[in-house]
């Protein structure tokens, strides 16, 4: 088997092995919190008859082994069960949840990754100097901010000093996407301001260790300029680990979203979490929490995946 395959194929069966453990976590963690949803829906009056009648419709009463496996099951199926909160289908309410996040997570990702890719490039240009001691700066400075101050200070300047954007991120269905781009300017701005130190630093990091190579102090003395040096020669071989950084923080910016999302009522996945937490409303806690592992693997399976294909001693073995 070629070592590229193997590799491929030991990184996809691992990431499902993963999923399933998280899986197994994520429900029996669940499961062995106090109280059930049917004491949170009839509350501490409840009689112990209307408890028993309520945990038998819901199945709560089935053996745990034995709803286990069924939830995973179904959800391997995409069937995410029904809430009991409301009676509603998950997967129908997760889905636009989803793409709300998705929708926020990728406009986030295209201004932080070509930006800190390029704020990565300067800074190594200018290594140890003026420009690369600001840029290091600054974003530590941004990242060393807790998520809810970065957005109760962003939303406080922007949106009640000044009033240039709402200071609440709503959307709904028929929104047009200039009108929506407004609505999700703030949280952007403090998912840029999130990831883009960690980016940015890997990006030095990655063209400053290709630089002390023999084959760049080779394109130096042949008269190219330090910029065609790091961008032609530099960057194309130190790709693989910034794609994986990239990756990780892809995953992060749909992942970690709970908290910004909920300090500015955006209707993505993480608000959606935090609500039905409120009402114990477990299968939902849990088909999010699956969602969002299945999201973090995934990515993390992808950045390996590219990392295999960009190094050329696994792609042309001898």
């Amino acid at each position: 088997m070629h070592p590229v395959v193997k590799l491929v194929t030991q990184r996809l069966a691992l990431g499902l092995i993963l999923l399933i453990a998280v899986s197994a976590l994520i429900f029996f963690g669940v499961a062995a919190l106090p109280g059930d949803a049917a004491q949170a829906m009839l509350g501490q009056s409840a009689t112990p008859e209307s408890l028993a009648n309520l945990r038998e419709k819901m199945g709560l009463n089935e053996p745990i082994l034995w709803r286990y496996g069924h939830w995973l099951l179904g959800f391997a199926t995409g069937d995410l069960g029904v809430s009991l909160s409301n009676g509603q289908d998950i997967a129908k309410s997760v889905g636009q949840r989803l793409g709300n996040t998705i929708f926020l997570a990728f406009w986030a990702a295209v201004i932080a990754v070509p930006l800190a890719i390029t704020l990565g490039l300067i800074a190594a240009r200018y290594n140890g100097r003026w420009p690369d001691k600001l840029i290091s700066g600054v974003t530590l400075a941004t990242i060393s901010l807790p998520e809810f101050v970065a957005g109760y200070i962003v939303m406080y300047v922007l949106a009640v000093k000044f009033h240039l954007f709402p200071s609440m991120s709503m959307v709904f269905p028929g929104m047009g996407i200039f009108e929506r781009l407004n609505a999700i300017i703030l949280p952007v701005i403090v998912l840029v301001m999130v990831v883009l130190a960690h980016m940015m630093r890997m990006t030095r990091a990655a063209i400053l260790n290709v630089m002390e190579s023999a084959y760049i102090e080779t394109a130096e003395l042949k008269g190219l300029s330090p910029i065609n040096v790091i961008w032609k020669h530099a960057f194309p071989n130190a790709i693989a680990p910034v794609v994986n950084v990239v990756m990780l923080n892809l995953a992060y910016l749909v992942v970690g979203v709970v908290v910004v999302e909920v300090v500015f009522v955006y209707p993505g996945m993480g608000q959606f979490l935090v609500d039905h937490v409120t009402k114990r409303d477990m299968p939902v806690v849990q088909a999010c929490g699956m969602i969002f592992a299945a999201v973090y693997i995934g990515l993390n399976i992808l950045a390996d995946v590219v990392s295999i294909l960009a190094n050329p001693r696994l792609r042309h073995p001898k």
